[in-house]
C-alpha cells in the first residue's frame, strides 16, 4: 500500500520504509528526495533554498489518487505510478513536458523482480549503498558532468567516476538533448552509468537519494534554471579578462618583477602575475618567504603601477613544521582520519630534507575558515593581493582514498566530493566580510555550486601535447555546460614541453590561439629542463618571447587580439552573471534546431557572435567548419560571408585559427569591416 500525502509545494509518497519527497524547487523543476524512514535534516548538497518562482508556474498542482499520483509544475509534469500487478511493486516516477506530454525520463527497474529504481543497502551506521535508475533512450545526447580528460563532449555510453582528481572535476550535472537538465545533489563518491540498458547513479555510502531536475524550454533556459538554484557567478572584475603570466615558478621577487618590467619594455599586455607555491616558509603558515620575497608590499605597489594584478597561490596542504600546525591539530582545525593518522599526501616542503607527510585544513569547519582567512588576510590581502590560486583543492591525497576522510560536514565518503567547493567558499566568505568583494579563485577543482563563490577552474596538470590541446576543447565546454562559465588551461599544457623545440612552439602557438578565445587567458607549466618537486623546484622558461621569433610575433599579436576582444568579453560575463549563460559554450546552446549543432564537439561558439574552430593537429593548415543554420556568417580574416547550415573548408597557416563572427554583429576580430 502507498500513502500520497500533499505537504505545501510539494508531494510525498511512503511505501514501506520508504519516503520519497517530491518538491517544486524553481522555475519548471522539482526536487527528488528518497530515504529509509525520514528525510535527512541536513543537507551537504548544492541546493541550500528553494530559489523564486516565476508567476505563472507560482505553485505545483498536486492530484493524488489510490495507485497514482502527479505534480505539474509548469513545463514539468511528474508522474507517479505504482504497479500492483508488480511481484514488489514500488511507486515509479516519469518526467514529461507538460505541454506536450513528450517522456524527458523515467525511472526504471534495475531488474523486474527486485531490486527496483532506488536501491538502500544500510551499513548498520545509519547511512546506505544507494542506486537510482533510468532508463535509456536510443541517440539520447548527454553534456556537462564537470570536466574530464575521455575527450568526449556527447557523454552516452560513458560510465564516470564521481569523485575529485586532478584534471578529473566532478560537477555532477548533465544535459540532454530530450530537454531536460538533471542534478546529482549528492557528494558522496559514486559512480554514474550512460548505458545503452540504463542510466544509473550510485554512491558507496549516502543517507538519501537527492537530485533536481528542469524541463525548460531550451539549453540556455535550461542553464539558466541551473544557475538560479545553484548560484550565480559574479561579474567578473575588469582587470581578469586580459593575459595572465605564470610559470612553475618564479623563485624570488625580483624574478617575478623582471619579467613583468619586460613585459612593460616591450609593450605587451599583462593583467596577473603569479606567484606559486613553495613562496612560504612552510606549508600552513600563508605568508612570504622574506629571504626570497623581501618587501611583498613594494612589489604589489609597483606591480600595480604597471597595472598587473598580483595572483598569489595558497595550498590547502599543513606541513607539521608550520608555526601554526599546533593550533590547526588541537582545534580541530584538519581533516581527520578514520584509520591512520591525520596526514593524507607528502611533498618536500620548506625545512625537510626529504618529502614528508602533511595534513589538510578542513574548508567544511566554519572555524577552519575564519582562522585561514584571518592568516591569508593579514599576510596577503591586507598588502593588496585580491586574487587567489586554490591549487591541489580537490583535496589531492596520497593514497587516493577519499572514503578515509573525516570531516566536519561528514564522513569523506559521504561528503568528500564539497572540499575544493567549500575551500572556495573560505575565500569568498572572507573577502566579502572585509569589504572585498571583486576577485577571482583560480581553482584545480570545484562542485556544483562553485561559481557563485568566485570560482575559476583551470584543467588541472595535463601533458604539452596535441591530444591534450583536444581534449581541452571538450572539457572546456563539458564544464561550461556544469554550471562554471570562468575556465581556462595551462597554455601549452603543464607537464613538459621545450621551448627551444620548433615542434613544441608549434603547439605553443596553436594553443595560444585557442586560449585567446576562453573565458580566462592564461599561460602556465612546467618547461624544460624540469627539476623534482621540492621547494627548490623550478622549470624552464615559460614566457610568450621564449618560443623563438616566429612564436613571439605571432603570440604577440594575439595579446593585442585578446586585448581588442575584451569589452566584448565582459558583455559575455554580465550574461553569465545575470543568465548563467558561459561565454564558451557548445554550438547548440544558441542553435538547438539545429540538428548537427549537437553534433560539433571540436568547435564553439564565444559568446553568441563568435565561432571558433581550433586547429589541434601538427602540421595542419586547414580545416573543415561547420556553420550553424540560422544566420550566416561571416569568416573573421578574409571578410567572405557564408550562409548557415553548410560546412566550408578553411585555409588555416600558423598565424591564424578558423574564426566566424555573426553576420550583422558589431564583433571585429581585424581593422577591416566584416560585413
Amino acid at each position: 500500500m502507498v500513502t500520497f500525502t500533499r505537504a505545501d509545494s510539494a508531494l510525498e509518497v511512503r511505501h514501506r520504509h520508504e519516503v520519497l519527497r517530491i518538491e517544486a524547487w524553481g522555475t519548471d523543476s522539482v526536487r527528488v528526495r528518497a530515504a529509509q524512514y525520514r528525510l535527512p535534516t541536513e543537507s551537504q548538497g548544492a541546493l541550500e533554498a528553494e530559489p523564486p518562482i516565476s508567476a505563472p508556474t507560482a505553485r505545483p498542482v498536486i492530484t493524488v489518487g489510490s495507485s497514482r499520483a502527479s505534480v505539474v509544475h509548469g513545463e514539468l509534469t511528474v508522474e507517479v505510478d505504482v504497479d500492483a500487478s508488480a511481484a514488489y511493486p514500488e511507486p515509479l516516477l516519469t518526467f514529461r513536458r507538460t505541454s506536450t506530454g513528450d517522456e524527458l525520463l523515467a525511472e526504471s527497474r534495475e531488474h523486474f523482480w527486485m531490486p527496483g529504481a532506488r536501491f538502500f543497502q544500510g551499513n548498520r551506521s545509519g547511512a546506505y549503498e544507494i542506486h537510482q535508475q533510468f532508463a535509456a533512450y536510443p541517440h539520447e545526447r548527454l553534456y556537462g558532468m564537470g570536466q574530464r580528460t575521455h575527450g568526449r563532449l556527447n557523454l552516452k555510453g560513458l560510465s564516470l567516476d564521481l569523485v575529485q582528481r586532478n584534471a578529473e572535476v566532478n560537477i555532477p550535472f548533465v544535459l540532454s538533448d530530450r530537454g531536460y537538465g538533471l542534478l546529482w545533489n549528492v557528494p558522496a563518491v559514486g559512480r554514474v552509468e550512460f548505458a545503452d540498458n540504463g542510466t544509473r547513479w550510485t554512491a558507496g555510502q549516502a543517507r538519501e537519494i537527492d537530485y533536481w531536475i528542469t524541463a525548460a524550454p531550451t539549453p540556455v533556459d535550461i542553464l539558466g534554471r541551473y544557475a538560479d538554484v545553484t548560484g550565480h557567478v559574479p561579474d567578473l572584475p575588469a582587470w581578469a579578462s586580459g593575459f595572465w603570466q605564470s610559470k612553475l615558478r618564479y623563485l624570488d621577487q625580483e624574478e617575478l618583477l623582471g619579467v613583468a618590467r619586460e613585459h612593460r619594455r616591450r609593450g605587451l599586455p599583462l593583467s596577473v602575475i603569479v606567484v606559486d607555491y613553495f613562496h612560504w616558509p612552510a606549508m600552513g603558515d600563508f605568508t612570504f618567504d622574506r629571504t626570497e620575497w623581501p618587501d611583498p608590499r613594494a612589489m604589489v605597489d609597483e606591480l600595480a603601477d604597471l597595472g598587473v594584478e598580483l595572483m598569489v597561490s595558497i595550498w590547502p596542504t599543513i606541513s607539521p613544521l608550520s608555526e601554526h600546525f599546533a593550533e590547526y591539530r588541537d582545534r580541530g582545525l584538519l581533516v581527520g582520519a578514520d584509520q591512520g593518522v591525520e596526514f593524507q599526501q607528502t611533498i618536500q616542503d620548506k625545512g625537510m630534507t626529504t618529502p614528508m607527510p602533511v595534513a589538510f585544513y578542513d574548508p567544511t569547519n566554519p572555524e577552519t575558515r575564519a582562522f585561514v582567512w584571518d592568516l591569508v588576510r593579514r599576510s596577503y590581502a591586507e598588502l593588496g593581493v585580491r586574487t587567489f590560486w586554490l591549487d591541489a583543492s580537490e583535496p589531492e591525497l596520497n593514497p587516493a582514498h577519499p572514503g578515509n576522510l573525516s570531516l566536519y560536514a561528514g564522513p569523506g565518503a559521504e561528503v568528500a566530493n564539497i572540499y575544493p567547493r567549500d575551500n572556495a567558499r573560505l575565500f569568498a566568505e572572507g573577502m566579502a566580510a572585509d569589504g572585498r568583494n571583486e576577485s577571482v579563485l583560480l581553482c584545480r577543482s570545484a562542485w556544483a555550486g562553485s561559481q557563485k563563490y568566485g570560482a575559476a577552474v583551470w584543467s588541472g596538470d595535463i601533458p604539452a601535447t596535441w591530444e591534450s590541446l583536444t581534449q581541452q576543447i571538450r572539457a572546456g565546454l563539458s564544464i561550461a555546460i556544469s554550471g562554471i562559465p570562468w575556465w581556462t588551461t595551462d597554455i601549452g599544457g603543464f607537464h613538459g614541453g621545450d621551448a627551444s623545440d620548433p615542434a613544441y612552439q608549434e603547439l605553443m602557438i596553436r594553443w595560444f590561439q585557442f586560449g585567446v578565445f576562453c573565458p580566462l587567458f592564461r599561460l602556465h607549466g612546467d618547461r624544460e629542463p624540469r627539476t623534482p618537486t621540492s621547494y627548490a623546484q623550478t622549470g624552464g622558461p615559460n614566457e610568450v618571447w621564449s618560443f623563438g621569433e616566429q612564436a613571439y610575433g605571432i603570440i604577440s599579436e594575439l595579446l593585442r587580439l585578446r586585448e581588442r576582444l575584451r569589452p566584448y568579453i565582459h558583455v559575455q560575463m554580465r550574461a553569465a552573471s545575470t543568465a548563467g549563460i558561459p561565454p564558451m559554450r557548445p554550438l547548440f546552446v544558441d542553435f538547438p534546431d539545429d540538428e548537427n549543432a549537437w553534433q560539433v564537439d571540436d568547435e564553439f561558439l564565444f559568446g553568441p557572435d563568435i565561432l571558433v574552430a581550433p586547429i589541434s593537429r601538427p602540421g595542419q593548415t586547414s580545416r573543415q567548419v561547420y556553420l550553424p543554420a540560422g544566420t550566416d556568417w561571416v569568416d573573421a580574416w578574409t571578410g567572405e560571408r557564408h550562409e548557415g547550415a553548410i560546412r566550408v573548408d578553411c585555409d588555416a597557416p600558423l598565424e591564424r585559427i578558423p574564426v566566424f563572427t555573426r553576420a550583422g554583429s558589431d564583433v571585429h576580430l581585424t581593422d577591416r569591416p566584416t560585413d
